[in-house]
């Protein structure tokens, strides 16, 4: 999701942060839903949707991380926009000719505005176009996920986990909530503050909750329950950017995530699962914050650092039990053409 179509005030032109403004993400998003039963005139099937992604976005590396650890690749195609956008929309960079070859567009607001023409919000991924007509149907990406968990059950792979068991998904909603509300969305509350005064709250309610967290990950290993679910893809794609992106360009800087046993080890556990680490592009993460977010990085200077090599190094959090896939199977390695280049990861030598 680009994060520019969220403040209750408007902010300067091209601009992230408002003045003397808390930060406030608008959550309204196009609802319709794709389902089983097409009540909302998209049923599922195969080869007919495409997933709209980008990498460096944390909302949309949900999607890419729930759609390798189900195996719906080959139910549901992918287009990767770039790191970078303008104010304007987000583009397909890194095609040839900067065109999406299944959609036929170089601006990914050519899918919103065939749905609603003037489309007046922001232009924002993950979405989900539907090819026949090129529209996009849902941009809402909180139920995109679990619909692919209860809705896709048809098209998921041999041994696909459970990430959204119907035993636990009242404490599965609940963590969620929480974690959007104070972690999620809570590094964005710090970075986009529009004054000292609501800087230091975002800030203090941000790591009081990262405390709480990292107190519940010391004795279990996954959030709910002894497999991974759905809560810990959310949380995960959040930790992910924290040391590289969140703790300077942000200013979240209490400590580095690296300084935080309990979280540091659990998101080592699941960047070194299947399906979590091999859909990370570190390199696409720094450009899309530091060179979009010109009112706070005014000089567009990438930062080098941090050194990655620490996301490869031993977690043991195989000793707390619990079982990554439960009855499932790790998926297997990503598609040739979805493969995170070896020099936008985590160095594997050196």
């Amino acid at each position: 999701m680009s994060e520019h179509d969220a403040k209750r005030a408007e902010p300067v032109p091209g601009g992230y942060v408002t003045p003397g403004a808390e930060f406030v993400r608008d959550t309204r998003y196009l609802s319709t839903r794709i389902t089983r039963d097409g009540r909302d005139g998209y049923p599922v099937e195969a080869s007919r949707y495409r997933l709209v992604a980008a990498r460096a976005c944390p909302w949309a590396n949900r999607t890419l991380i729930v759609r390798r650890l189900l195996g719906l690749e080959e139910a549901i195609s992918l287009g990767l926009c770039g790191p970078t956008h303008d104010a304007d929309s987000w583009t397909f960079d890194l095609d040839p000719g900067g065109v999406d070859p299944v959609l036929h567009i170089a601006r990914l607001k050519d899918a919103y505005d065939k749905r609603i023409p003037g489309y007046p919000k922001g232009i924002t991924v993950p979405a989900l176009v539907d090819t026949r007509d090129g529209a996009v149907v849902t941009n809402d990406y909180a139920q995109m996920t679990l619909d692919f968990s209860t809705e896709w059950t048809g098209f998921t792979r041999d041994g696909a986990p459970l990430l959204y068991p119907e035993q636990l998904r009242d404490q599965i909603d609940e963590i969620n909530a929480t974690v959007f509300s104070e972690v999620n969305n809570g590094v964005y509350r710090c970075g986009f503050a529009g004054s000292q005064e609501a800087y230091d709250r975002a800030y203090d309610r941000l790591f009081a909750q990262l405390d709480v967290l990292d107190e519940r990950l010391t004795t279990q290993r996954f959030l709910v329950g002894d497999t991974i679910t759905e809560a810990d893809v959310r949380l995960f794609t959040t930790l992910a950017r924290f040391d590289s992106v969140y703790h300077g360009h942000f200013k979240t800087n209490r400590n580095l995530l690296a300084q935080m046993p309990a979280l540091w080890a659990y998101a080592r556990d699941l960047f070194q699962t299947p399906g979590f680490g091999d859909t990370v592009d570190f390199t696409q993460i720094k450009a899309h914050y530091y060179l979009v977010h010109r009112d706070i990085n005014p000089t567009g200077i990438v930062p080098k650092g941090p050194d990655l090599r620490g996301w490869r190094t031993a977690h043991h959090r195989d000793q707390l039990g619990g079982r990554p896939f439960g009855d499932g199977t790790p998926p297997p390695p990503p598609r040739p053409d979805e493969v995170v280049p070896e020099k936008d990861g985590v160095p594997t030598h050196g």
